[in-house]
């Protein structure tokens, strides 16, 4: 579990500083709203993984 943590955070930190570099120098209102609903999404499923593991809440 503390291993997929520490992979995730990196991750996420190597990805948000991509992306922000990338909006920086592309100020376009369509991909600041993709980009952030598109992070939304990484986070969200990033804390059901934590939560559940790989196969998800049983159904």
């Amino acid at each position: 579990m503390s291993t997929g943590l520490i992979t995730g955070l990196i991750g996420i930190a190597l990805v948000l500083s991509f992306l922000g570099i990338l909006l920086w120098w592309v100020k376009v209102l369509p991909l600041i709203v993709i980009t952030v609903v598109v992070m939304l999404m990484l986070l969200y499923d990033f804390v059901q993984t934590l939560r559940y593991g790989e196969s998800g809440p049983g159904r």
